[in-house]
């Protein structure tokens, strides 16, 4: 009974809608109607700040990627879609999660989950698009106000933890669990059904911005019918996610007709899709020796640019197995025939850095960060080298050219503490591990960090404030989360 409730609570803004019982009519599936019930929303500031509370709750209960290439990839397909949505300037955020799992979702705040199961699921990079254009709609329709509606009648720490407890619920019964209590506690109707209206709307709007972005309008029911088709190898062992979102032929026919009515014409992947599938094939891997395989049998089938992509999954498959003899053949042989690739150019530079091998990887990415100075992902590992080398100063101006977006990765802060380490200025280290750990969830270690950096010597008015400031907000965040517990 327990995961029933969770299930019909659950704040996955996922691809697919509710499955009715067999014997109803599908026309009385109760889906979310999420509209402005009573005009009185929360102002756009508190859904943003619910939106990065959201996404801190994540980083702490799920893994969430931290690869720069692949954050950069996510990243640039969103915006590619967003730029022709009804809110070109909305502040979006894009990222994938490293489950297996075919999922996808939204949240407050415009932050969109997608699963590496999905990616690796899918077949072609219009495909990926559909579900993202999908999730977009959801949010520029404003499908998740009176969710937005009921979260803003609790505290914002509190809202966020009980929302990503809830989309969690499949998962983790016990988070699940302390999410109904929290609803019940606040006595608040927490319900996120969206109508059928709201499903045919948003894969119609969806699919006008796959046409407008230059990706395939047909990619979306021809990805719901090898999801739907997919199900009959299952038999009785349906995996939960296919049972209660599954792809019904009605979806499939409405989004089919659609489609139908754009003109026909071929949408090549682009190979940046060819080479993120096979990073994510890696980093998601359970095991390396079957990864390889993967690769391996993949060498010698289909397309040119097909077998390259498979030569590179086999070098990052060996660097992750630490064979680095056989990565930097790979990755040398890549960058001589196609010394413009920035992916296979950054492989064999982070070969030689974790080799430690640190003069040959700065140089290789001092020319790198040359040759593409709008790069962000190089950046990342550009910093990383610098830090390798002894040179912080460096690696503190190249983090804070780093564009506002990447001040959302966790990983940034971790850099920036690191960086001041190496400065041996205690304090700002501290300062930012602080905020490294508060955007991965863990504010008691953040308040940890904050104190450890007032017994720094020599604190000057202006860093003693902010330290100060930051504590006290710490503070309060946990004294809210504690009481939503």
């Amino acid at each position: 009974m327990q995961k029933t409730v969770l299930l019909a609570l659950a704040f996955s803004l996922t691809v697919f809608p509710p499955l009715p019982h067999a014997a109803d009519d599908i026309s009385k599936i109760e889906l979310p109607d999420m509209g402005d019930s009573s005009g009185t929303l929360i102002t756009p500031e508190e859904e943003q700040q619910l939106g990065s509370a959201f996404f801190r709750s994540l980083n702490s209960q799920i893994t969430i990627n931290q690869d720069p290439e692949v954050q950069q990839y996510i990243q640039s397909v969103g915006q590619k879609l967003v730029t022709v949505s009804d809110l070109p300037g909305y502040p979006f955020h894009f990222f994938v999660v490293l489950e297996n799992d075919i999922n996808a979702f939204a949240g407050p705040g415009g932050y969109v989950g997608v699963n590496s199961g999905l990616i690796l699921t899918t077949e072609a990079e219009s495909e990926l698009a559909s579900v993202m254009a999908h999730e977009i709609a959801h949010v520029t329709q404003r499908h998740l106000y009176r969710a937005a509606e009921a979260a803003g009648r609790l505290s914002i720490p509190t809202a966020a933890a009980m929302l990503a407890a809830i989309l969690l619920g499949t998962q983790s019964p016990q988070l699940g669990q302390a999410a109904l209590v929290a609803i019940q506690a606040g006595s608040i109707q927490f319900q996120i059904d969206f109508t059928r209206e709201n499903e045919e709307e948003a894969d119609r709007v969806g699919m006008h911005i796959l046409s407008e972005s230059q990706f395939d309008p047909r990619s979306m029911p021809t990805f719901f019918e090898r999801l739907q088709q997919s199900t009959r190898y299952y038999g009785q062992n349906i995996p939960e996610f296919l049972r209660t979102h599954p792809v019904t032929a009605s979806r499939i026919s409405d989004s089919r007709g659609r489609a139908d009515q754009y003109p026909y014409k071929q949408y090549p992947d682009s190979l940046g899709y060819q080479l993120i599938r096979a990073k994510l094939r890696v980093l998601a891997g359970a095991d390396p020796s079957e990864t390889r395989k993967y690769f391996e049998a993949r060498l010698n089938q289909g397309t040119s640019e097909q077998r390259t992509v498979s030569t590179y999954g086999l070098g990052l498959t060996a660097l992750a197995q630490q064979k680095f003899a056989e990565a930097e053949h790979i990755f040398q042989k890549l960058v001589a025939n196609f010394p413009d690739q920035t992916q296979y150019c950054a492989a064999l530079a982070r070969t030689a850095l974790e080799q430690n091998q640190f003069a040959r990887a700065l140089a290789l990415y001092e020319n790198l960060s040359s040759r593409f100075p709008e790069n962000e992902a190089i950046k990342f590992e550009y910093i990383t080298s610098l830090l390798k080398t002894g040179q912080a100063e460096k690696a503190r101006q190249a983090l804070f050219s780093l564009s506002a977006n990447a001040h959302k990765l966790p990983v940034y802060y971790q850099l920036l503490a690191e960086t001041y380490g190496k400065l041996h200025q205690s304090a700002e280290s501290h300062r930012y591990f602080a905020e490294y750990y508060y955007a991965m969830g863990q504010t008691r270690d953040a308040i940890t960090q904050i104190r450890l950096a007032q017994k720094s010597k020599g604190l000057n008015f202006y860093l003693s404030s902010i330290l100060s400031e930051r504590l006290n907000f710490f503070l309060e965040e946990d004294k809210k989360a504690r009481e939503a517990h």
